[in-house]
């Protein structure tokens, strides 16, 4: 079986880096923030076997650029990516409540 090749993009670190940090500083739960840490590594571990598989974003400029979701196992957060042969580029890391896809294309622009 081959595996992809994860590429996180900085963006994509700092907001992850983020939401833990708000919940280990901010909330005072360093456990949690632990768990949602090893959840993100099992995400990108899971997203290496199977992102070519997932289904398109259902915005229709993020699917036309090809990006696709992933959601973590444990906790509510997603990962927006685009695969590019075997490699796949983690643009973006959200929280499901938040209008992530809308939210993204206005980020990298594509509204």
């Amino acid at each position: 079986m081959d595996l992809y090749n994860i590429i996180i993009s900085p963006k994509a670190l700092s907001q992850l880096n983020s939401y833990i940090d708000y919940i280990q500083y901010t909330l005072l739960n360093a456990q949690a923030a632990h768990s949602v840490w090893q959840d993100a590594l099992e995400t990108r571990d899971r997203l290496a076997i199977v992102a070519g598989t997932l289904k398109y974003c259902t915005h229709p400029q993020l699917k036309q650029h090809g990006y696709r979701a992933i959601h973590f196992k444990q906790h509510r957060y997603t990962m927006l990516y685009r695969v590019d042969g075997t490699n796949v580029y983690v643009d973006g890391i959200y929280h499901q409540l938040q209008d992530y896809e809308n939210t993204f294309a206005d980020e990298i622009s594509l509204n």
